[in-house]
């Protein structure tokens, strides 16, 4: 309990210290939304709309400690406001529509990449030099240095457009009524393939590689030869002793990308028109909707805290070591 304790008290602190500059972080940007509203309508409101404006959105308009007051008072409140873009809806409202379809998209990704990779860079290992070995070590390789965008336009150009497999955008069939029925999770699960695919796709690459490394160095290790030497199956000490030790590593690799990709699949999500935070994000930016920015990136904040909590309870379940620590 008092690592626990340690670890909650270490992540409410990271928490704090990354809200502190999520509120800097869009001040920083030139210009602000009530700037831009009054550019589309070509300057011809009146300058007292202005000042309507900023009271119907609740823009704090006094010094910038009092903003940033305001501003935390809403975090642990979690009332950020309307949203700009979205008015009258309130960021939570749209964050609340998106964030399932994020979870879904990221969570599946992550999980796929993470099993594939492992698997992949276990295999390699333990046959090095093999088939495998030499062509998925420096094909991992290859995918690390393929940008995310690159992989998405190239699944769209190809398998929406050449071939006509999958749908290129949207989430589900649009004729369709959201609900738990089997042709609406049936539309929702087909769309989301090639997101998933392009997404997990250039993840599984740095998990191949970091899998296959630990799992090189623990072959040596004297707990290994052992049980070979028993006359255990490849199958049981590659599995329950070599792999068991090396996945280490690769859990923290998990939690910082199921935390990353909760925000990093903005461009998948643009490319595919997804309606999930991403998504929202970079619409967020482009009208300068503070709030819902803001609540966008205290998502993502929790999101990489939670995994990495979640990391540290998991890491003391697979090394006794650390109970002890």
């Amino acid at each position: 309990m008092t690592f626990i304790l340690r670890r909650v008290i270490f992540y409410i602190a990271a928490f704090f210290t990354a809200a502190t500059i999520n509120f800097f972080i869009p001040r920083l940007m030139p210009g602000n939304p009530v700037d831009v509203m009054f550019a589309k309508m070509n300057s011809s409101l009146p300058p007292e709309a202005k000042a309507a404006l900023i009271e119907t959105f609740g823009f704090a308009s006094g010094p910038l400690y009092l903003q940033f007051l305001d501003y935390m008072k809403s975090v642990f409140t979690w009332d950020l406001g309307p949203s700009i873009k979205f008015y009258p809806l309130t960021v939570g409202q749209v964050l609340g529509h998106a964030l399932p379809w994020t979870l879904t998209l990221a969570g599946t990704a992550s999980v796929l990449a993470f099993a594939t990779g492992s698997w992949l860079g276990v295999s390699a290992a333990w046959r090095r030099g093999g088939i495998l070995d030499t062509i998925a070590s420096p094909g991992a390789l290859a995918l690390q240095s393929i940008p995310a965008v690159v992989v998405a336009l190239t699944g769209l150009y190809v398998f929406g457009l050449i071939l006509a497999w999958f749908p290129t955008s949207f989430a589900f069939d649009p004729q369709l009524d959201p609900g738990l029925t089997p042709s609406f999770l049936s539309s929702a699960l087909y769309h989301a393939v090639m997101p998933v695919v392009s997404l997990a796709f250039v993840h599984i690459g740095g998990y191949l590689v970091t899998m296959r490394n630990n799992m090189i160095g623990q072959l040596g290790e004297d707990y290994v030869v052992m049980g070979m030497a028993k006359g255990l199956s490849d199958r049981r000490v590659m599995f329950n002793y070599a792999a068991r030790n090396a996945l280490l590593p690769s859990v923290t690799a998990f939690a910082i990308t199921l935390g990353a990709v909760m925000g990093g699949s903005l461009v998948t999500e643009v490319v595919f028109n997804y309606p999930g935070l991403g998504h929202l994000l970079y619409l967020g930016i482009v009208a300068r909707d503070y709030p819902l920015i803001q609540g966008q990136l205290l998502i993502m904040t929790l999101a990489m805290l939670s995994a990495n909590l979640i990391v540290d309870l998991i890491y003391v379940l697979l090394d006794p070591r650390l109970r002890k620590a």
